[in-house]
């Protein structure tokens, strides 16, 4: 008579998108699945996210392609405006992609909506809990909580972001894989007191930007503001209250709606504060613990590719796990399929300049004239970048 193998276990660490994608595989392909998450429930936000390329094949595979075409972002217009307000261009958005026909833009909350709902009955979740140490052994991985439990699994996937504590606790601190890319910004979400509908605003001066950017007509718009400054600010990050003043103090300003938007960020409940920056990694696991998305290799908001990374990582890593017993080889493995599509995709921030939030005087002048010339955002080849991974087939 013959037994049957019990079933590999994975804990998940972080219910990002990542971590919610991979958990989903993993259930996918038999494996006995746990989330743990710090926070008390999945978190949403409502901020605009991109799927391309290789990560659209990436939602097919899943089933949800559907489901997240239902809640594509439909922009009407962007603005760019100069430092009193005034319309330097409106623009229709209809070419502004650089992508490949399919691509998407979706708000962050409705893509983890979807994961979330896709894996909420098949994998078990622990909220308000993190993980407090780690013991990797010949025959797995002995985890304790925060909580006080103990458990024992197969595999361990760090999945909670760029500051992740999974990392930390078994490659050491994050200064020696963070790599600045020489900007902070601050996100959050305000009432929608301009009236705005299924557009963007975006305010420029020399090393420093507001958008105001709104889905449909709803009463709340998200805002961002960005800043260059040479040195990250790590001291102030480690208060929210320091936060705020940092940023209020980088944003002075009287003119167009910038004093409102202030105010409205010291009051904000959901207010996001970090540095423009990557994560770069000799190795993306070490024993019996791997990560993905943000966690091992987050790309910055600059490229637009953090969520497209996560997505495609999360199927790789599982699909490698799934095709081979050995769980060093299945990483070494996810790491030679991954490797050079991540390093493309972070080549996209080059030193951390961009068109949308010129640094220096002359760099906003010449935007700006371009743009006049413009009735819509011009179109781009489609990066290369974005596809350059052709999944393999995992069954």
């Amino acid at each position: 008579m013959t037994g049957t193998l019990p079933k590999r276990s994975a804990l998940v660490c972080g219910a990002s998108i990542a971590g919610l994608a991979v958990a989903y595989w993993l259930h996918h392909y038999g494996f006995d699945v746990t989330v743990v998450e710090k926070a008390a429930t999945v978190r949403g936000g409502g901020y605009p996210i991109d799927i391309r390329g290789t990560a659209v094949e990436a939602v097919r595979r899943m089933g949800l392609l559907p489901q997240v075409q239902k809640v594509h972002v439909n922009t009407h217009r962007i603005t760019f405006l100069d430092a009193d307000g005034g319309t330097v261009a409106a623009l229709r958005p209809e070419s502004m992609a650089i992508g490949a026909d399919g691509d998407l833009e979706v708000q962050r909350g409705d893509l983890t909506r979807i994961l979330y709902d896709a894996v909420r009955d098949s994998v078990a979740f622990e909220f308000n809990d993190s993980i407090a140490a780690l013991d990797d052994h010949l025959d797995g991985i002995d985890v304790t909580f925060r909580s006080g439990a103990r458990r024992t699994f197969d595999v361990v996937i760090g999945a909670d972001g760029p500051h992740s504590h999974t990392r930390r606790s078994v490659l050491g601190p994050e200064e020696g894989f963070h790599h600045y890319l020489g900007a902070c910004f601050a996100g959050f979400t305000l009432p929608n007191h301009l009236g705005l509908a299924s557009e963007g605003l975006l305010w420029n001066t020399p090393g420093r930007s507001a958008a105001l950017y709104a889905v449909g007509s709803r009463q709340d718009v998200f805002g961002l503001l960005t800043f260059r400054r040479s040195d990250p600010p790590f001291d102030a990050f480690r208060n929210p209250d320091a936060q705020r003043e940092l940023i209020a103090a980088t944003f002075p300003d009287d003119r167009w709606e910038i004093a409102r938007i202030v105010a409205e960020m010291r009051a904000a409940d959901d207010l996001f504060v970090d540095v423009v920056s990557q994560i770069r990694l000799p190795r993306w696991s070490t024993g019996r613990v791997a990560l993905v998305g943000d966690a091992a290799y987050a790309p910055s908001f600059l490229t637009g590719q953090g969520t497209s990374l996560a997505l495609v990582g999360a199927c790789v890593l599982a699909g490698e796990l799934a095709a081979r017993t050995d769980h060093a080889e299945a990483f070494n493995a996810y790491e030679r399929v991954m490797r050079s599509f991540v390093t493309l995709n972070q080549a996209l921030a080059g030193d951390g300049d961009t068109e949308l939030f010129p640094a220096t005087e002359q760099a906003l002048i010449q935007r700006n004239a371009a743009l006049r010339t413009l009735s819509a955002l011009p179109a781009d080849r489609p990066h290369a970048e974005y596809s350059a991974l052709t999944l393999p087939d995992y069954h």
